[in-house]
């Protein structure tokens, strides 16, 4: 891991879908060399089978999900994890009993540009259809006691990196 001060245990790149989180997410990982995990591997095949179908899922879809997520985080320390936490109760949830905070990345973008990126996209379980049931879930990251940087998906994965290093050395 390369020398940051103010480094998390824990990092989570959210955002609505198409949003680039698998991606900033790896890069990330791949810069302070640990370990990368895939949110959407965590999702049991009944909430891939509803998304894929053009369902959204409810908060209760999401319960188990989210549990199985904080617990994988819960014993392992270097992660970044991509994982949607469109809502505060989301980011609750995953931040439950860890022993130091995690620092959220949210990847944010135009419903606009996000449709497009999805509508390029091929062979993802999620289509392009949810991306408003997405927008109307996500609550913004600025609820008090989170740490929290907003990077463009406009901007290039190396620019939000940056950004995200510039965040840590605050």
């Amino acid at each position: 891991m390369k020398p940051i001060p103010n480094t998390p245990q824990h990092i989570i790149v959210m955002g609505v879908s198409g949003c680039g989180k698998s991606t900033l997410a790896s890069a990330i990982a791949a810069y302070l060399g640990w370990t990368m995990i895939e949110g959407d591997a965590f999702h049991p095949p009944a909430n891939i089978n509803k998304m894929a179908a053009g369902e959204p899922l409810s908060d209760a879809d999401r319960e188990p999900w989210l549990a199985q997520l904080n617990q994988h985080l819960r014993q392992h320390s270097q992660v970044v994890l991509s994982c949607s936490a469109l809502k505060v109760t989301y980011r609750s949830a995953l931040s439950l009993q860890l022993a130091v905070k995690p620092l959220f990345v949210h990847a944010h973008g135009s419903f606009e540009h996000l449709l497009a990126r999805m509508q390029q996209r091929e062979g993802h379980f999620m289509p392009a259809s949810l991306l408003r049931s997405q927008f109307a879930a996500l609550e913004m990251p600025n609820e008090v006691g989170i740490d929290c940087v907003t990077v463009s998906c406009e901007d290039s994965t190396a620019v939000q990196v940056s950004q995200f290093i510039r965040f840590l050395d605050r």
